[in-house]
Order: C-alpha cells, then sequence, then structure tokens
C-alpha cells in the first residue's frame, strides 16, 4: 500500500522539520516531494503560516496518470469556471438533500462496518476519532443509525450522484486508514465509491 511506504518517510522529515530553524525551504522541497509520490507535479509558490495552520500556494502541472487531452480539458473547465461564481462547487454536507444525507449515512456505515466486525462494541472509541474528522453529532447519530441495517456497497452505489460518492469518498479514505491499513473490505468499498467517480457503477446481479 502507498501509505504505508510513504508515511515513514513523511515521518522521519516531519522529526527533521521540527529540528530545522531556518525550516521555509526545506518544507517546500517537502510538499513537493509528497505531492511527486502520488504522480502530482507540483511547485510551491508562497508558504507561510497562519495562526496553527501552514498556508500553501501551489502551481501544479499535468499529473502523471492523466492524459494530454484530459488536462487540456481540465484547463479548458477551469478557465471556464473563472467567472462562474461557484457555480459546480463542491458539494458540502449542508447543501445535500435528506436523500443524499441519507445515501451517505449508509455508505460511511458501510465503510465502518468493512473497517471494524466489533463496530457495534467499540463505537464510542471510534467515535471520538470520527469527531476528529470532522463529521458533525447529526451525522454521527445518523451513521449509528444506519448501521443497524446494513446494505451492501454495491446496492449503495447504484444510482449514486458523483457529487455524493466525492463526499462519501474523502470521508471513507480517512475512515479505512484510522488504523494506518487498508483491509480487502475497505478496498472493495473505496473502489466502489471511486467507480461512480470513473462512471463504472455497475448495478447488482438480477437487476
Amino acid at each position: 500500500m502507498l501509505h504505508q511506504l510513504v508515511r515513514p518517510l513523511v515521518r522521519s522529515q516531519v522529526q527533521m522539520l521540527a529540528q530545522t530553524p531556518s525550516a521555509n525551504v526545506k518544507l517546500v522541497g517537502m510538499v513537493s516531494q509528497w505531492l511527486a509520490y502520488l504522480g502530482v507535479h507540483a511547485e510551491v509558490t508562497q508558504l507561510k503560516t497562519e495562526g496553527d495552520r501552514i498556508q500553501v500556494s501551489l502551481r501544479v502541472g499535468k499529473p502523471e496518470q492523466c492524459t494530454e487531452p484530459e488536462w487540456r480539458q481540465i484547463l479548458m473547465n477551469l478557465n471556464q469556471n473563472e467567472n462562474s461564481h461557484g457555480v459546480g462547487a463542491t458539494l458540502t454536507y449542508q447543501a445535500m438533500t435528506a436523500a443524499q444525507k441519507s445515501k451517505v449515512h449508509r455508505l460511511l456505515a458501510c465503510v465502518l462496518q468493512a473497517s471494524n466486525e466489533n463496530l457495534v462494541a467499540e463505537w464510542d472509541g471510534l467515535r471520538s476519532q470520527l469527531v476528529d474528522m470532522g463529521l458533525e453529532e447529526s451525522m454521527l447519530l445518523a451513521i449509528q443509525s444506519a448501521m443497524r441495517v446494513s446494505m451492501p456497497m454495491e446496492l449503495l452505489v447504484t444510482n449514486l450522484e458523483p457529487e455524493v460518492a466525492a463526499f462519501a469518498l474523502s470521508k471513507a479514505i480517512s475512515i479505512a486508514l484510522m488504523d494506518q491499513q487498508i483491509n480487502e473490505a475497505e478496498d472493495t468499498a473505496l473502489k466502489a465509491l471511486l467507480n461512480v467517480l470513473q462512471g463504472e457503477a455497475k448495478l447488482p446481479k438480477g437487476a
């Protein structure tokens, strides 16, 4: 797994960074290197602290997994959207309909069940980690409720909107990495969500 190979290296670099008084140049190089692990060529154009966060501006080139026609289309789409006043922005949980939220709850419940066979018994401990991931109290209660009625991932992704899949996938990846490894069931669930974004979601057998 990529994260199993990269995380020890990133950890050693973080320790090095903490021991370096003049950290700006070193961190600039590290950010570019971390993105390079994912096949993304990026140049840091600005780096500054902002409270307890680090603000980074990037100039990104064509990723290795992106074809020239895809990259040209991406650039064209971005140029067309410069003056779109937020049209096509990423779907947020607050902006979802009740039906979309319900789908998210069931999707994340499915991923959690894939992550932990003793989910119900260990819920209280997992809950604090989910809070740290930014999941709201109302969402957690709904996910806990969805856990009582298990549904297969292949059924949940049927006719799933790509925007909802993208939101669920971002949370699902964090859930799967809570124990710093991805098991076979988690891998299957993540791929099902990813397939929706790639337009490859399949109907259940017999549908």
